[in-house]
């Protein structure tokens, strides 16, 4: 009984956590489906994710902090999908007001609603990090796997050979999270492929519903390439990474508070 009462938990909490995402989800999927008027779809989503993200604020399930940590990512993601647009990986083939150089600017909610998740995942199940690498491997790293969604295009795709270092930097690595007062642990870089696998599966039902589409998706929807996991497992690693270097900024930095104001 322990056990599912755990496991339920568990469920609960992550439901909570992924409530932007599955807000953009439901949302591509009625406007599918439903003609909304006066203005093209992208512009109604970009409207109702607005919406979404104020609420969040208002009502505390998200914290200004976290919120500028989901901004970073907003204009993360955003400047990828116009690189990623231009050289034809894909394309938003529907009219939009707020659309730039042929991106929705609603597009970058679908990253930062990645940097939601993360961020509130490790608030509600009290997520500690156990034998972190040095901030001096793990920026470069997150630096050098983001750049190469960008030079594999006129140069060689290191994907592997970065995919290769995350797992010989993080082999020892450790996550250990909070269910009831109980503690779990799972191996940072398992984790890491369960939810690049999970963000797959989320990428080809947002291609379902029309949120952009690749160029072997122009004449009828087919399943995501396998391959683009490991796009996504990498961006994964990317978020996971400034998030939890962030929050260990912050720790550092709030330890100190807390010194000087005993001292």
């Amino acid at each position: 009984m322990r056990v599912l009462n755990q496991f339920f938990r568990f469920g609960w909490e992550q439901a909570l956590s992924c409530l932007f995402p599955v807000v953009i989800f439901a949302s591509l999927a009625i406007t599918q489906v439903v003609s909304l008027p006066f203005l093209p779809r992208y512009d109604w989503l970009l409207i109702i994710f607005l919406l979404m993200q104020w609420w969040m604020i208002r009502s505390g399930l998200e914290t200004v902090d976290e919120l500028k940590v989901i901004t970073l990512f907003h204009l993360i993601g955003l400047a990828l999908e116009l690189f990623k647009v231009h050289m034809g990986s894909w394309a938003y083939p529907e009219e939009g007001y707020s659309k730039v150089l042929g991106v929705p600017l609603y597009s970058g909610f679908m990253y930062a609603s990645v940097a939601s998740y993360l961020c509130q995942a490790w608030r509600r199940l009290s997520v500690n990090l156990v034998k972190w690498p040095p901030m001096w491997l793990v920026v470069p790293l997150a630096a050098a796997i983001y750049l190469n969604f960008f030079t594999h295009h006129y140069w060689i795709d290191f994907r592997w050979w970065l995919s290769g270092l995350v797992i010989i930097i993080f082999w020892k690595s450790w996550v250990t999270y909070a269910i009831n007062g109980s503690r779990f642990r799972m191996p940072i870089v398992f984790s890491f492929i369960l939810i690049g696998f999970f963000i797959w599966i989320a990428e080809n039902i947002a291609t379902f519903f029309g949120a952009w589409e690749y160029p072997n998706q122009t004449e009828a929807w087919s399943l995501v390439h396998l391959g683009k996991v490991s796009s996504w497992l990498l961006l994964v690693i990317v978020s996971f990474l400034i998030v939890a270097s962030l929050k260990q900024v912050k720790g550092k930095s709030s330890t100190k508070v807390s010194t000087s104001q005993v001292l």
